[in-house]
């Protein structure tokens, strides 16, 4: 793991950014093409916005969402359909995103994303890690073992609150109780990996994942296995290190 500490949220933004479409543009010069998966939240504000600056034949990228909550309509202020479309779909020219629809079927949807991505390699994955340690929505104990590529969870106490603290709902009774998420192992299987994540509310998070024993009790810190992952932190989230 590569730990980059920047003096703000800006500063970590255009660096893992930069960093990220190099990768991207990699990929593209070698194979024509890159896959790649987008993460959403807070923690992805500065480095998205920087992203979809960068000078990249996007007509070549096919994008992978990374977690929905179940039943989410795109209208939802906290639909991460809704977020990702405003924050980057419609600012970029990518030949494909598949974004998870769970307001049908979720079983139906895992199955049918599998049959996707499953014929794929991910060339670059943006993730963020959460205030209880998760990685995506795979909230501790993770499931370290399943190698379908997308599952449903429950989503723990400790990921609602963060999401009502983060303003995306008016009460914790508003935040949805399950999602799909892509799964830790298909996470994994990305070549490599851009992890964003500022603000002193993670410190504590960022600690576990990076000095603290592999465990799915902090799902983040099973990046320590992946040799090709860059984490990016700002000072208050590096500050327990």
């Amino acid at each position: 793991m590569n730990i980059i500490i920047s003096n703000t949220k800006k500063e970590l933004g255009k660096v893992a950014a930069q960093k990220g479409a190099e990768l991207i543009q990699t990929s593209i010069l070698k194979n024509g093409k890159a896959n790649i998966i987008i993460a959403t939240g807070a923690s992805q504000f500065e480095m998205l916005k920087e992203l979809v600056k960068k000078n990249i034949n996007w007509s070549k990228v096919t994008c992978f969402h990374l977690d929905e909550y179940i039943g989410m309509p795109i209208t939802h202020p906290a639909s991460f359909r809704k977020y990702l479309k405003e924050r980057f779909v419609d600012l970029v020219n990518v030949n494909e995103f598949l974004y998870i629809n769970t307001e049908e079927n979720p079983d139906k949807e895992c199955k049918r994303l599998k049959e996707i991505i499953g014929q794929l390699s991910i060339d670059v994955a943006f993730v963020g890690i959460g205030e209880n340690g998760h990685l995506a929505f795979n909230d501790p104990p993770a499931d370290f073992e399943t190698e379908e590529p997308y599952i449903v969870v429950n989503l723990d106490k400790d990921c609602r609150m963060q999401q009502m603290g983060e303003g995306w709902f008016n009460t914790f009774e508003d935040v949805p109780k399950q999602a799909i998420s892509m799964s830790i192992n298909q996470i994994l299987k990305s070549k490599s990996i851009i992890c964003s994540v500022p603000d002193k509310r993670k410190s504590k998070a960022v600690k576990g994942a990076v000095q603290g024993e592999v465990t799915p009790m902090v799902p983040s810190s099973v990046l320590q296995n992946h040799k090709a992952t860059w984490l990016y932190l700002d000072k208050e989230a590096a500050s327990l290190l």
